[in-house]
């Protein structure tokens, strides 16, 4: 399986995301510059955190008229997995392939540390690897990660389990319902503010973040299956 990990100037967590994969998955990823065109040839594209065009105007609003996003939202209307973590789910927003926006923290101050996380949903291409009643450690960093939208379409992302991961005990930026994730109606697209990349290897302290890439990899190789 291949990868792409979308590079936009402000990006900092893009080699964290290439090592997971090739080091630790052992599947193969290549950089892919935000000038680019083209995602020809690969199975899987990545949205790294960081400071896409260092946060000005809002998070992820100058990123989303990068060249490379009109295909990268090809890539998500031909069923394709597309995770965005941090910086990148603020992307996906912006760009209308996850519904909501992300916010100010409620404290409005930069949040890093370790969160706690209960899935919601087990059934996606990015959990299933998981088992329901697992909690998870995976890191957060991020000033604005406080998810919100209206009542409408709160009550259709429970209607149709498109939340993912919820805030288990502290929510650390105020999201509506706890959210810390989720998908799109389809389900191949996945938002979610902490930091899987960060936590697939015990040496880091926790690999609670490791089976959201073995998901992928897992839903891929069994569509692929002659």
């Amino acid at each position: 399986m291949k990868f792409a990990v979308i590079q936009f100037p402000g990006s900092n967590c893009d080699i964290d995301m290439l090592s997971a994969i090739r080091e630790i998955v052992k599947e193969e990823a290549d950089y892919v510059w935000y000038a680019e065109t083209s995602l020809e040839g690969y199975d899987a594209v990545l949205l790294p955190g960081g400071f896409s065009y260092g946060d000005y105007l809002r998070t992820g609003a100058i990123a989303k008229f990068a060249p490379i996003m009109s295909e990268v939202i090809r890539f998500a209307t031909e069923g394709k997995p597309v995770l965005g973590v941090c910086n990148g789910f603020q992307i996906l927003t912006e760009s209308g392939l996850l519904p909501g926006a992300l916010i100010r923290n409620k404290n409005l101050h930069f949040v890093c540390k370790m969160s706690q996380l209960k899935i919601e949903n087990t059934a996606t291409l990015f959990t299933n690897a998981y088992q329901q009643n697992d909690t998870l450690s995976i890191p957060i960093a991020h000033g604005e990660g406080n998810y919100y939208c209206d009542e409408e379409t709160l009550q259709r992302l429970k209607e149709n389990k498109q939340i993912v991961f919820t805030y288990a005990g502290e929510n650390p930026n105020g999201s509506i319902a706890n959210i810390a994730g989720i998908v799109n109606e389809q389900g191949n697209v996945l938002g979610m503010m902490p930091h899987p990349e960060r936590v697939v290897e015990s040496l880091l302290g926790s690999a609670d973040g490791l089976n959201v890439f073995q998901s992928i990899v897992k839903q891929w190789r069994e569509s692929h299956v002659n």
